[in-house]
């Protein structure tokens, strides 16, 4: 590889480990990239895209593509929100650009008290000791509502804060819930909602990576298109055509075929964007539909 092409290649920055690695590598690999991975792990090669992937960790993201040393990167809005506000506070002006938001990686940034705290609102946490890893992102949430607590910075196992008698109650992340009840934690307020964001360098591309900057959203988009999509094919009467449009779950107009030899009957072939349930298809067939065929969609340009 010459320094020219060594140039026009993408760098994104993805979790190493955690949450987000797995559905962010699952994502690449439907948008068509064939990773081959170094032998220290820390760098995958784009075999058929011009795309090299970075494995950090996640916390480093915001600045590696601030910075410019990562062209992209794949990264929670809880991680991005910290990191913005860290560098508010340090004087300092936040300049990534979201480009997608991204279908996975749910949690929110939530506080939960143990049992026995009488909470009755931000202001029952007065005075109180807060276990946290999103220091800046607890205190922009109290300072809006005019509360003054004690923040305890810890870089993991916050959820056992309270038990140690380091903290009064805690401000972590959120998925289920239960890790909460496995240490008697109750959540009281939600702080933020995340999920996964693709994120671009504040510094002007050349034309050659922005070209396939373009396209790597565009396939994104297909892949989120078609994440809870079903391609669904039925017959019917045609007399049952409004009551079938008015089913089919997130739909378009439907395409709509006549039957050989059969002039009251088509063939209805449609892509629904919503899930379809077995009461969606027990409700199609009440209403005429038979032959009913429901099939995953791989992939999909609008």
């Amino acid at each position: 590889m010459n320094a020219t092409e060594k140039a026009e290649r993408l760098k994104l920055a993805v979790q190493k480990s955690g949450r987000l690695t797995d559905n962010s590598l699952e994502l690449l690999k439907n948008c068509g990239l064939k990773l081959s991975r170094g032998r220290d792990q820390l760098m995958g090669f784009g075999e058929n895209m011009p795309l090299d992937v970075l494995f950090v960790r996640d916390d480093d993201i915001p600045d590696l593509v601030q910075e410019d040393v990562c062209d992209l990167g794949l990264v929670g809005r809880n991680v991005l929100e910290e990191k913005r506000l860290e560098m508010i506070a340090k004087g300092h002006k936040p300049s990534f650009t979201e480009l997608r938001t991204l279908e996975y990686g749910r949690c929110r940034l939530a506080l939960a008290i143990p049992d026995g705290f009488n909470y009755e609102g931000a202001r029952s946490l007065a005075g109180k000791r807060i276990a946290t890893s999103y220091p800046f992102t607890l205190e922009n949430w109290l300072r809006e509502r005019g509360v003054s607590a004690d923040i305890v910075t810890l870089s993991g196992a916050v959820e056992i804060a309270p038990r140690l008698g380091r903290a009064d109650l805690i401000c972590d992340l959120v998925s289920t819930g239960s890790t909460l009840q496995a240490n008697h934690l109750r959540e009281v307020e939600t702080i933020l909602e995340s999920q996964a964001l693709l994120i671009r360098t504040p510094v002007e591309l050349p034309e050659g990576k922005q070209e396939w900057v373009d396209r790597l959203l565009m396939r994104i988009d297909g892949v989120q298109q078609v994440r809870e999509s079903k391609y669904i094919m039925l017959h019917a009467p045609r007399s049952a055509l409004p009551e079938i449009r008015r089913l089919l779950p997130g739909s378009e107009s439907p395409t709509i075929i006549p039957l050989e030899g059969s002039g009251d009957r088509v063939a209805i072939h449609a892509v629904c964007r919503e899930n379809v349930f077995w009461e969606t298809l027990e409700s199609l067939k009440k209403a005429g539909a038979s032959a009913l065929l429901v099939l995953p969609v791989e992939k999909m340009l609008a």
